[in-house]
C-alpha cells in the first residue's frame, strides 16, 4: 500500500508571525504613540527655545529703546561779543550763554545751591552745537538763535521714566496753600491724592512723614512745585522747591501732583532737579527726538555723548583686512588640499592640524598676534590691521574646511567631462567645478567672518579695549569693535550707558543676521540642482 502523505502534511503547524491579530494592533498602537509623543517633545523641545529666544530680543529691544531717543531743550540763547570774539570763535565762552538761556526761565532762582542744581541737568557738552553753529557763521554773534540743548544723562532718564517710576494725576478738590515761598501748609482732601499715598496715610498712626528714604510727593499748582514732608487727612506741610506765583487756592484741574515711587536715596537725581524738569516740560520747552548722534559720535565718559561710530568703524576696518586676507589665502588652500595636493603623510599631518587649528581657543591667536604682530613686527597697538590679522588667523581654519567641503560635493561627472573633452586639471577646476562649489565657499566665509564679528578675547590682547573717543580715519590708526565697546559699557557704573550697552548688542544682532542672511540669498542664488 502506497503512503500518500505529503512533505507538507509531515511539517508542524506554523506559528503567528506576530504581525497580525490583537496583540499586534496593541503593539502598532503602541509604536505609533511612541512616534507621537516623540515629535511632540520635539515640538515643545523648539517651541521652548522660540520662547527662549523671543524673550531675550524683547528684554534687549525694551533695555536698549532709550538710547534711540534723547530729550533736549528749545531755547533763545544770546551770544553776546563778551562771550566770543568773531575774529576767534573757537574761543567763546558758550557754555555762559546756555546757562544764561536756562536761567532766564527761573528768575526766581538766586542761591548757588539752587543754580548748581538747574545747571547740573545740562549735559556737559550742552554748548557743542552752539559752537559749532557760531564757529561756521560768526556773524550770529549778538543775534538771538533758538538752539537745541541737551539734558544730561540722569535728566533724560527722568523724562522718559528709566530712573524713577513717577506717576502725574490731575488734582481733585480745592488746594489750599498757605504761602508761595519757604515752608507752607495747604490745605487739601486726602482722597484727592495718589491712591499710593492715601494707603500709607490710612496705614499710619497721624501724619505721616516723607522723607528721602520714602517716595517723594509733589505739588504742581500756581506755577510752583511743593514737596510734601508731612500729610494728614486735610492738611499737607512742604517745602516750595520752586515759588508760587500767588497763594489763591487751586481748583479742580488747575493742579496736579506727582508721585516719585522711587527714594531720592536711590537715584542720582535730586527732587529740586525733579521740580526743574517737570517746570520745563509745563513750559513747553523739552522736546524728545530720535537720537541720530548715538550713530554719529564715537565713545565718550559721559553717556548722553557716547557713540558708536566709532566703534562701527573699527569693525568695518577689521572686517575688511580680515576679508581680504583670509578669503583668497583659505580658497587657495582648500583647492590645493582637494585637488592638487599628493595623498601622503605630510598632507595628512596638515589636514589634523588645519582641523585642530578650528578648535583652539580664540585668546590663543590674541597672544600670538601680540607676541608676533606687535612685539616682533611693531605694528600700531589698537590698530584694525592687528585686528584683522588676529581675526584672519581665527577664521582661516573654519574657511578651509567649509570650502574643501563645498569642491568634494562637486560631482566627479563635471572633473570627467571636462578633462574629457580637452581641458587641462587646471581648467577643469577654475572653470567648471569652483563656480559650483561657490556657493558652498560663499556661505562658509560669510559665516566665519560672522563668527569672528563677535569676537572679543582675542582683540583684548592686542589692545582694542582702550578708550577711544575719536572716530578711525584707517586700518592703521587706533580704534575698538563693536564687542568690545559692549564689553568697556557693560562695566560702566552710570545708568545711562545700561541702555547703550543694550543697544550696542541689538546692533550687533542686526549685523549678524544680515551677514547670516546674505549667507543663506547667495546659497539660494547660486545653488545648482542635478
Amino acid at each position: 500500500m502506497t503512503d500518500n502523505i505529503t512533505t507538507l502534511d509531515r511539517m508542524p503547524p506554523r506559528k503567528a508571525s506576530g504581525f497580525a491579530g490583537a496583540d499586534a494592533q496593541i503593539r502598532l498602537a503602541q509604536r505609533r504613540r511612541a512616534d507621537t509623543r516623540f515629535r511632540n517633545y520635539g515640538l515643545a523641545a523648539i517651541l521652548l527655545a522660540l520662547l527662549f529666544l523671543v524673550l531675550i530680543i524683547a528684554d534687549i529691544i525694551i533695555k536698549a529703546w532709550p538710547a534711540f531717543t534723547l530729550s533736549a531743550l528749545k531755547l533763545d540763547t544770546l551770544v553776546t561779543s563778551e562771550q566770543a570774539d568773531a575774529s576767534a570763535p573757537q574761543t567763546g565762552d558758550y557754555d555762559a550763554s546756555i546757562k544764561g538761556a536756562l536761567r532766564s526761565l527761573f528768575p526766581e532762582v538766586k542761591s548757588r545751591t539752587d543754580k548748581k542744581a538747574l545747571d547740573s541737568l545740562l549735559a556737559s557738552g550742552a554748548a557743542d552745537a552752539l559752537r559749532r553753529r557760531i564757529i561756521g557763521n560768526p556773524a550770529l554773534i549778538g543775534q538771538t538763535l533758538q538752539s537745541e540743548i541737551l539734558l544730561s544723562s540722569d535728566a533724560d532718564l527722568y523724562l522718559k521714566g528709566v530712573s524713577a517710576k513717577t506717576s502725574s494725576v490731575e488734582g481733585t478738590g480745592i488746594a489750599k496753600p498757605s504761602d508761595t515761598s519757604g515752608v507752607i501748609t495747604l490745605d487739601i482732601a486726602l482722597g484727592a491724592l495718589d491712591s499710593d499715598i492715601i494707603g500709607i496715610a490710612k496705614n499710619a498712626q497721624g501724619a505721616v512723614s516723607l522723607d528721602t528714604n520714602t517716595a517723594t510727593l509733589l505739588l504742581a499748582l500756581n506755577g510752583g512745585i511743593v514737596k510734601i514732608t508731612s500729610l494728614t487727612d486735610g492738611k499737607a506741610e512742604g517745602e516750595v522747591l520752586a515759588p508760587l506765583t500767588t497763594a489763591d487756592p487751586a481748583l479742580n484741574g488747575t493742579w496736579r501732583h506727582i508721585l516719585v515711587s522711587t527714594p531720592e536715596t536711590s537715584r542720582k537725581i535730586n527732587d529740586r532737579q525733579i521740580a526743574f524738569l517737570e517746570l520745563l516740560k509745563g513750559k513747553g520747552v523739552v522736546e524728545t527726538k530720535f537720537n541720530f548722534a548715538f550713530f554719529g559720535r564715537g565713545d565718550s565718559r559721559e553717556p548722553e555723548l557716547a557713540g558708536i561710530l566709532g566703534a562701527l568703524m573699527g569693525t568695518a576696518y577689521t572686517m575688511l583686512v580680515t576679508l581680504g586676507l583670509c578669503l583668497p589665502i583659505g580658497l587657495a588652500a582648500s583647492i590645493y588640499l582637494q585637488e592638487f595636493a599628493p595623498r601622503n603623510k605630510m598632507t595628512s599631518l596638515i589636514e589634523v592640524n588645519i582641523n585642530n587649528l578650528a578648535a583652539v581657543p580664540s585668546i590663543v591667536f590674541g597672544l600670538l598676534g601680540l607676541a608676533v604682530f606687535l612685539n616682533v613686527f611693531g605694528l600700531p597697538r589698537s590698530s584694525p590691521l592687528v585686528g584683522g590679522l588676529v581675526l584672519a588667523l581665527l577664521v582661516l581654519p573654519t574657511i578651509i574646511i567649509a570650502s574643501r567641503a563645498a569642491l568634494k560635493a562637486v560631482p566627479p561627472s563635471i572633473r570627467e567631462a571636462a578633462i574629457g573633452i580637452g581641458a587641462t586639471r587646471q581648467q577643469a577646476i577654475f572653470h567648471h567645478v569652483l563656480p559650483v562649489a561657490m556657493p558652498g565657499i560663499l556661505t562658509g566665509a560669510i559665516i566665519g567672518m560672522a563668527h569672528a564679528l563677535g569676537e572679543t578675547a582675542p582683540l583684548l590682547m592686542i589692545g582694542m579695549v582702550a578708550f577711544i573717543a575719536d572716530v578711525p580715519g584707517g586700518p592703521t590708526e587706533a580704534a575698538t569693535v563693536l564687542p568690545v565697546q559692549i564689553f568697556l559699557w557693560s562695566d560702566l557704573p552710570e545708568a545711562g550707558f545700561q541702555s547703550k550697552t543694550a543697544a550696542a548688542i541689538l546692533v550687533l544682532l542686526v549685523f549678524l543676521l544680515t551677514m547670516n542672511g546674505l549667507a543663506i540669498w547667495l546659497r539660494k542664488k547660486f545653488e545648482r540642482r542635478w
